[in-house]
């Protein structure tokens, strides 16, 4: 009787927690098929069409165009990221100002050497020993941004975020420079960049980029909500950033002790009533402007880096941003800090795998009878089938449609692997934050850049 009871304890946890994940599935999945919906409505009547890029249209402003590049540690990437994007863009106002700290003389030598004494190149030494927080290193590039204007007269149009390890477009200065005077903050997508010896950890970026960078911002733009920055090809209109900056207290735009400055940045543009957009336009050939970069490669910083984004974004900008009453916003904002909860739901659908396997075998053993279900709990999970059919669908498609139907196809393979990624990193978001309220200040914990997409174009040519 004792063997029967414990059974029927085992059935039961596991119903319940069968009934729970299969809940909140098919709340997810209802949340994806409403942006699915959008996106095609805008598709069909011509509101989501990506242009291609006009090379012979002029620029319309003639001010200065400003680079921040903040670096921690970015020896062996930053020297490609000057050299390209001075290259391709030989605009003779445009100002690159790389930000380094006294304690990382490599970093800073790497920097001098790929500038060859190009003088739009400015070396930002921080007077404070790093890793500070980026967006610390940010708001030091700003300030030498304002002695410039000062000492020199300079007029700056808009400054242009970017990483140490980005490969930026020669299209995107011209495009930003012509869309900066209507609009205060710019946004294009970013294009992770395949690495053959990382097909399962650096790919499956490709994946969620093209999906969110070809969806779900485009909603997010014509739904008029906050437009969040993704820290690389974007921009902003230098009198939005001074309007920013003046409503903190340090006078500083960025907040030095957030994880994801960039995020907080697109929605305070949108508190002040600034105007956003992101932009999608091709070239000629069909490729995507884009900022290409090379994501982690290793699951430990693959986690990490992730782990710093949900820390950042569910966490902390919950309790320093709140939420706003507009429902597009509001909606917006639930789908940016779902994180860790989708992590908790994913955890318990592998954990229920396990029980599963061990619930069937035991009773093809004779430990039992097997767990019948609900016509209504087999009614969620069919529903939850139909909907992950139409998820990898759709992760098909728009991977296809910038990497080919090889890397569609591994698309599909590859979402165990993001799930896995999602889940670790949502329990060390939590735990990073927890220790957050016990007082502890966030750290610049930076995930290291080892492979540069210019040099592997360079590599690749030979």
């Amino acid at each position: 009787m004792g063997d029967f009871t414990a059974w029927q304890w085992f059935v039961l946890f596991q119903h319940e927690l069968l009934l729970f994940a299969g809940i909140f599935f098919l709340i997810g999945s209802l949340d994806e098929l409403v942006m699915d919906c959008a996106w095609l409505w805008l598709k069909l009547t011509g509101q989501a069409v990506t242009a291609t890029y006009d090379d012979t249209k002029p620029i319309m402003q003639s001010e200065c165009a400003a680079v921040f590049i903040p670096t921690w540690q970015e020896a062996s990437v930053i020297g490609s990221t000057v050299r390209h994007a001075l290259s391709v863009w030989p605009d003779a106002k445009l100002r690159v100002y790389v930000g380094c700290y006294c304690n990382d003389p490599d970093t800073i030598g790497a920097v001098i050497s790929a500038s060859s004494g190009d003088p739009r190149v400015r070396v930002v030494v921080h007077d404070r020993e790093g890793p500070t927080t980026k967006a610390d290193c940010l708001n030091r590039l700003y300030q030498a941004l304002i002695d410039d204007e000062k000492r020199h007269g300079i007029k700056t149009a808009q400054i242009i975020l970017h990483d140490a390890e980005d490969m930026v477009d020669p299209a995107a200065l011209p495009i930003i420079q012509n869309a900066i005077p209507h609009y205060d903050l710019v946004q294009l997508p970013v294009l992770p960049v395949k690495q053959p010896d990382y097909p399962w950890i650096s790919g499956h970026y490709q994946e969620e980029f093209a999906e969110a960078h070809g969806k779900a911002m485009v909603v997010r733009d014509a739904l008029g909500a906050a437009m969040p920055l993704a820290g690389v090809g974007c921009a902003i209109a230098r009198p939005m950033l001074g309007r920013l900056a003046a409503t903190k207290a340090d006078r500083m735009p960025f907040s030095a002790e957030c994880l994801t400055e960039d995020y907080e940045l697109g929605l305070g543009v949108a508190e002040l009533g600034g105007r956003s957009r992101f932009i999608r336009q091709r070239h000629r050939n069909g490729d995507l402007v884009a900022t290409r970069a090379c994501f982690p490669g290793r699951l430990e910083e693959s986690v990490r880096q992730k782990t710093r984004w949900i820390h950042g974004i569910a966490f902390q900008s919950w309790d320093r941003l709140g939420w706003k009453a507009q429902p597009s916003e509001i909606w917006m904002r639930l789908r940016d800090r779902r994180g860790p909860f989708t992590a908790l739901v994913l955890a318990i659908a592998y954990v229920l795998l396990v029980l599963s396997v061990l619930s069937w075998t035991l009773s093809a053993n004779g430990f039992g009878e097997p767990s019948s279900l609900t016509a209504a709990l087999k009614t969620i999970l069919f529903l939850n089938f139909l909907s992950f059919i139409w998820r990898a669908c759709m992760r098909f498609a728009f991977t296809t449609r910038e990497y080919g139907w090889r890397e569609g196809l591994w698309a599909v393979l590859r979402i165990p692997v993001a799930n896995v990624i999602a889940i670790m990193a949502g329990r060390r978001a939590l735990a990073a934050y927890l220790s957050t309220l016990k007082g502890k200040l966030p750290q610049w914990d930076k995930t290291d850049h080892l492979a540069h997409p210019a040099s592997m174009r360079a590599e690749g040519t030979r």
